[in-house]
């Protein structure tokens, strides 16, 4: 999977400075670090920790990958991303945190934004008692035809 990142200028570590303090988190080296890799040119994206955490090691941030997931699920919980989850053993961290759905795309394991006006859902279950809908994430799998 190929990831496009932010370059690591003094504008995207500005861009990061402010994501975090708007958000309330301490601007740790770390955290500007993968803050300006994801946001730094505002741009969106859709990433993995491994991904993420390689573009940290090529732009030459020592960092190791426990670090990466422990500041992704960080950035989440301050509402800066937010965490799709495709099966058990792969989320991806999405940086527009609007409700919109997405493809995945079975055969490069990447996923993309689908148009979010060529979706409808009529009716949600209720919830059981004492429980809200949070979120409804939809996720599309794709995959090319044979």
């Amino acid at each position: 999977m190929s990831t496009d990142f932010a370059s690591q200028n003094r504008l995207a570590q500005e861009r990061a400075s402010i994501w975090l303090t708007e958000a309330g988190l301490r601007p740790t080296r770390q955290r500007l670090t993968l803050a300006a890799l994801l946001m730094g040119d505002g741009r969106n994206r859709h990433v993995t920790a491994e991904s993420l955490f390689a573009a940290a090691s090529d732009s030459g941030e020592k960092v190791s990958l426990a670090t990466v997931y422990n500041t992704l699920r960080a950035f989440c919980s301050a509402g800066l991303l937010n965490e799709i989850t495709v099966d058990a053993s792969r989320s991806y961290f999405d940086t527009r945190i609007d409700d919109h759905p997405h493809y995945f795309w079975e055969d490069s394991q990447s996923l993309t934004d689908a148009p979010a006006d060529q979706l409808e859902i009529m009716r949600l279950p209720e919830p059981p008692e004492g429980c809200e809908v949070a979120r409804v994430d939809v996720v599309i799998r794709l995959r090319r035809k044979a």
